[in-house]
């Protein structure tokens, strides 16, 4: 089985995101960056899916060469390859970047053969379009299934299990096909030292795409206001008793 797992770089989840005075870019002066959470989860799922079942998984991004990074950190838990389409590190619109994710995957496919499966995150942490997989799978005419919360493939199959309000829908489709993973799929492991001096050595392959810009453009980032808090000290030890109670009746606590 070969399996693509397509991950993008993004902030740490919960840094505090400050922009360019231009309103132009993220300032990541102080930013560490991270694979997108949905998408950790898809490395593990390949990963899991290859020692079940044999073959190799590779991992890609579109990104800056900084987004080298995160391919090695992909490696260091059991990614077999890795694959960049660098850019100029502006941030592409999901048009443009499932272009080149699209072209990207036609060129390795051509150099080592069809994936059985594309994984995506459900949707990245940074912008969280939702739009990337689907994209990619139209233009690949596969089927894709998006917010996975179970896979299991056979020789032409892959059941894949989402949850929906009611319950869970269960869909079997045939390979190769594309899936959207969705976090809490699995617990990725965290590397071994093995895994990252083995992903220090690994070759990261350099895929040239020549897809032109997006039809989306972005005008400006606002940065929300910040939000404060006022915590009131109702009292100390039983001399607060009352005050304590007057304030579970205001709010309805109690009647």
């Amino acid at each position: 089985m070969r399996v693509l797992v397509c991950v993008k770089r993004v902030p740490a989840p919960g840094a505090r995101i400050l922009i360019t005075p231009d309103g132009q870019d993220v300032n990541a002066s102080n930013l560490s960056f991270v694979i997108s959470p949905h998408e950790e989860c898809a490395v593990e799922a390949a990963v899991q899916l290859v020692e079940t079942h044999g073959g190799d998984s590779t991992v890609l991004t579109v990104g800056p060469p900084e987004a080298s990074d995160q391919l090695r950190s992909a490696a260091s838990v059991g990614a077999d390859k890795a694959a960049l389409v660098a850019t100029d590190g502006t941030d592409w619109d999901p048009v443009r970047t499932a272009a080149a994710i699209t072209d990207a995957v036609r060129h390795i496919e051509v150099a080592d053969g069809p994936f059985d499966l594309i994984l995506f995150g459900n949707e990245s942490a940074d912008a969280g379009g939702y739009q990337v997989g689907v994209r990619v799978a139209h233009a690949l005419s596969r089927p894709i299934v998006n917010g996975a919360k179970s896979i299991d493939v056979d020789d032409t199959y892959v059941m894949v299990r989402r949850g929906v309000d009611a319950g869970f829908e269960v869909y079997r489709i045939p390979l190769p096909a594309v899936v959207g993973v969705s976090e809490g799929i699995n617990l990725p492991r965290y590397p071994t030292l093995k895994g990252r001096l083995a992903s220090k050595r690994i070759e990261i392959a350099e895929v040239v795409t020549s897809v032109g810009s997006g039809p989306q453009a972005m005008v400006r980032l606002i940065e929300p206001e910040d939000q404060t808090t006022e915590t009131v000290e109702l009292g100390r030890g039983p001399d607060a008793a009352s005050a304590v109670v007057d304030m579970l009746e205001e709010v309805g606590v109690l009647s």
